[in-house]
Parts: structure tokens; C-alpha cells; sequence
């Protein structure tokens, strides 16, 4: 009789951003949703020039506007300074595909492997690159968590570099306020994976733009450059 096989260690791709098809599996939010002024926008770029590099016909782009300032009437009622997107609910495909679906959540096992693997492009006003955060979202005890790290780019001449973040040094979150029980991650049930730009806690204004090509999880094996690990604000 055949053994039960090993989990696979290779590396997995969650998310491309390389076709409209692939961007229409996120939903997007802003703090204009809920009365400020941030806009939020996230769509394909087809830039042969910035995609070259990665050999791609076709990226993902998030950009917009960070503001501060709220709608009238709104004043003292909510902090502005948000945008983000994160993926759908999922629905397999096969059984190494996810993609998006209306009737109720799958979730996604990301348990065997350490670090979750971003090639991104940061561009966009200067003062806005060190305030995206990635955030993962499970099915954990609380649904209303928030699991976040913040993205620390080595580069920022408007090209592509892969940031590498170990699920260990996700801290947990609720409300957008870090908990004091920092419990593990449940890495077996992922409902959700994001990426956020948070202008509020720091007074960080101006045009904002992130590429984005692809999410993935991987293993030291994979890893070709130090791990974001700086200490979380």
C-alpha cells in the first residue's frame, strides 16, 4: 500500500496580477467608504517598460490619493488615512487553483511553508512608502482579527523587488489596534490575504502607487534575499 505523501514544501503561487481577470478576483476599500476623502483604485498596467524586467505583458497596479481630512459632519467621528484591497472568498478551480466565488468561503492551508512572497513595485509620493502593511485575515477564534506586517522595501526607483515576510512575525490586530494576546496565527484556515496603505496613525499624505505581480508562499529554500523581519510599529 502507498504511504500518505509528504506536504509538498515547493513554492505556491496564491496570486497573479496579470490580466483583468486576476485583479477582478480583489475588492477594494478606502476611508471614503465610511465619510473621509482617500481614494482607492486597482486595475492592470501594461507598461512594457516596468514590466519588462519581470517578463510580463501585464501587472497589477493599487493607487490612489491619501488624505486626512474627512467629509463634513464627519469631523471628530473617524480618523482618516486608509486604502487597501484584499481577495475575494475563494472557490477551487482544481485542486492547485483558487478563484473567487459568491457562495461562501474556502479557505487556504499555508501551514507548511514560512514566508509569504511579494513582487511588488513601490512608486507614488516618497512619504507614502513606508506605510503599506500586508494583512491576513483566517479563521481563527476571532474573525474580526487582523493578522499585519508592514512591507519594508530595499528599493525605491519605481522597479520590481520580491519581499519575503515569515508568517512568525505577523502580529495580531483588532480594530486596527495591536492585541495584547499575541496568539498564533492559524495558518491551516486563510481566509484572506491584503494589502493596505495606512496614512492615519502617521500623517502620511500624497499619491500612492504599488505594483503588484504576484503573492506566493515559499521556504528558506526559496529565499534569495533577508527576510522583512524589522520590528513591527
Amino acid at each position: 500500500m502507498q504511504g500518505v505523501d509528504e506536504p509538498s514544501r515547493a513554492p505556491r503561487l496564491l496570486f497573479s496580477f496579470n490580466s483583468e481577470d486576476d485583479v477582478q478576483q480583489f475588492a477594494t476599500g478606502c476611508d471614503a467608504d465610511i465619510g473621509g476623502t482617500s481614494t482607492v483604485n486597482l486595475g492592470v498596467e501594461e507598461s512594457p517598460e516596468r514590466n519588462k524586467s519581470i517578463r510580463k505583458h501585464t501587472t497589477g497596479k493599487f493607487w490612489g490619493e491619501m488624505r486626512l481630512n474627512v467629509k463634513p459632519g464627519m469631523e471628530g467621528k473617524l480618523r482618516g488615512g486608509y486604502a487597501g484591497f484584499r481577495n475575494k472568498a475563494w472557490i477551487v478551480l482544481s485542486h492547485d487553483q483558487l478563484r473567487p466565488t459568491l457562495f461562501g468561503n474556502l479557505t487556504e492551508d499555508v501551514s507548511n511553508h514560512q514566508y509569504l512572497a511579494l513582487r511588488l513595485r513601490v512608486a507614488g509620493d516618497p512619504s507614502t512608502h513606508n506605510s503599506y502593511f500586508v494583512n491576513i485575515q483566517t479563521d481563527g477564534p476571532l474573525t474580526t482579527d487582523l493578522w499585519q506586517h508592514r512591507l519594508y522595501f530595499q528599493r525605491s526607483d519605481n522597479t520590481w523587488e520580491d519581499i519575503f515576510v515569515p508568517f512568525g512575525s505577523f502580529v495580531r490586530t483588532n480594530s486596527g489596534e495591536l492585541t495584547e494576546d499575541q496568539i498564533t496565527m492559524y495558518r491551516e484556515r486563510v481566509r484572506s490575504i491584503g494589502i493596505s496603505l495606512l496614512g492615519g496613525k502617521s500623517g502620511v499624505v500624497g499619491k500612492y502607487e504599488l505594483g503588484i505581480d504576484s503573492i506566493s508562499i515559499v521556504n528558506d529554500e526559496d529565499v534569495n534575499k533577508t527576510p522583512s523581519t524589522k520590528p513591527q510599529p
